[in-house]
């Protein structure tokens, strides 16, 4: 049974459990460790801070970085700073990414490093769990620190702004020379990246399935898939896919219809693989980020030191991104090669667009809504790292716009959702026309879970409700279940 608790101990969060907590009933728990390593690293910021500069808590910051805080404004210099960096614009974050950012940030504390007091940490698990999220505008932020919704969070957390879901909320008196250390953060960036990876890697499994029914309903051949093909040129993604495709197709026929498919179906893991790949990637240099100590000045505890870094620019979360997103577009035209070979009578031995006669539409459509998302998908796999921006009177000089890259991954998501949707109604609908089945194991299952949903009608009609009912249930594990972490020497990335 899955847990309704979560333990935030600064270690071993994962973007499936940010996901979690993002989405669904789960409670927040704060772990002892994660207390006591936070409190370790208040004290020795406290410590520190009397005997030498220390960015943000003895001086500005930025461009102001040079000048020292004088000791009878230092109470109120910390407030000044979350004041003035509250200040994003445009629509709010959805309130999923909000939480996400929460639950990121408060894993980050556990994780010591930042010096903040450890009594934000169980305010931030009470935030959490009465469901309350800071209201955030989405544009603030470029890959150096998300400051203004964390600075926002903070207003939240001193009760100069209102919580989203209640008015009064826990709050905390997180103190001002704090505010520097607590705002420092890409929390919300690795909020949504964490959702986003989460949610590709799902996808990624569901097409799987979803070509290997294209594939049956097209009479295609499971030759390209052999053990001996995968061997030759043993790409990880590239060997994963294919076990899946064989692990699916094991109970069906061997008598493909032609020597030789097209890519849609022949290059399927040379394809797919990479998209495999890139989000394996992602996901670990997530994962990496969320249980990091990234802080700057970073507090060391061990050697009583105050470390000024780079630890807030995310270069590494946004070009992990980038890459994704440029293989999930390779891998999202071949749903759409998929598709086209399904409304032709060639491959499915039917009427033309899978229609009830030959003078009617079908499915027609389905191929302009799948390249319409498929279009959006290449939109948004524009690399968001060929941006760069110079502020603070040029001493940030440099800038990775993760955020970006984090927002466009979502989005290309959603559109990759439209054209798997798209692509499993047809496949769906050609083999039930063809009176036709998968005959055994997961492929049978997902097939079975799919025709209960689905409308089986074919005569003409609106197919937006087909859509939305199949990108739904791409979301739903069961319907990925039989893809199999791997085979003997093929390594598991799912």
């Amino acid at each position: 049974m899955t847990s309704t608790r979560i333990v935030i101990d600064g270690t071993a969060l994962t973007c499936l459990e940010v996901t979690r907590v993002a989405r669904d009933d789960v409670q927040v728990v704060m772990s002892d460790t994660g207390i006591a390593r936070a409190l370790e690293s208040w004290k020795v910021a406290r410590e520190l801070t009397g005997t030498q500069p220390v960015y943000g808590r003895t001086t500005g910051v930025g461009a102001n970085r040079l000048v020292d805080v004088e000791w009878d404004d230092a109470d109120v210099h910390g407030l000044r700073l979350l004041r003035s960096h509250a200040a994003g614009a445009g629509p709010l974050l959805r309130p999923e990414v909000a939480r996400a950012m929460l639950t990121v940030r408060l894993n980050q504390l556990a994780a010591g490093g930042a010096g903040v007091d450890p009594g934000v940490l169980p305010a931030l698990a009470d935030v959490i769990n009465l469901g309350l999220t800071p209201p955030i505008p989405i544009y603030g932020a470029i890959g150096t620190g998300d400051l203004t919704a964390l600075a926002s969070t903070a207003l939240c957390l001193l009760g100069e702004r209102s919580w989203i879901g209640g008015d009064q909320g826990p709050g905390f008196p997180l103190r001002s020379a704090d505010a520097l250390a607590f705002i420092s953060s890409n929390a919300a960036t690795l909020g949504e990246a964490a959702l986003a990876v989460t949610d590709l890697r799902r996808l990624l499994r569901a097409s799987i399935v979803i070509a290997a029914l294209s594939l049956v309903a097209a009479y295609g051949s499971a030759e390209p898939y052999a053990p001996v093909v995968h061997e030759a040129c043993p790409h990880p993604g590239q060997q994963q896919v294919a076990a899946s495709m064989r692990l699916l197709l094991a109970y069906e026929g061997s008598s493909p219809g032609r020597i030789q498919d097209p890519y849609g179906y022949r290059a399927f893991p040379q394809v797919h693989g990479p998209a495999v790949d890139s989000a394996a990637y992602a996901e670990g240099v997530i994962t990496r980020e969320i249980n990091a100590a990234a802080e700057n000045p970073l507090i060391d505890v061990v050697d009583r030191a105050v470390w000024h870094n780079g630890n807030f620019h995310t270069a590494y979360v946004g070009l992990a991104l980038d890459a994704a997103r440029a293989s999930l577009f390779q891998t999202a035209a071949l749903s759409a090669s998929r598709l086209g070979t399904l409304v032709e009578p060639s491959f499915t031995g039917l009427h033309p667009f899978l229609a009830a006669t030959e003078a009617s539409s079908g499915i027609m459509i389905l191929e302009y809504v799948a390249q319409s998302a498929i279009a959006d998908v290449r939109r948004y796999a524009s690399p968001a790292a060929l941006g760069n921006a110079v502020l603070s009177r040029g001493v940030e000089e440099h800038a990775g716009f993760s955020p970006q890259s984090a927002r466009a991954t979502t989005d290309a998501i959603t559109a990759y959702r439209i054209a798997l949707g798209c692509e499993l109604v047809a496949a769906m609908r050609a083999l039930r026309m063809q009176g036709r089945a998968p005959t055994g194991g997961p492929l049978k299952g997902a097939y079975d879970l799919a025709a209960s949903v689905l409308d089986p009608r074919v005569e003409d009609r609106p197919l937006d409700g087909d859509i939305a009912v199949a990108a739904d249930l791409l979301d739903l594990e069961d319907f990925s279940a039989g893809v199999a972490p791997g085979e003997a020497g093929v390594p598991g990335l799912w």
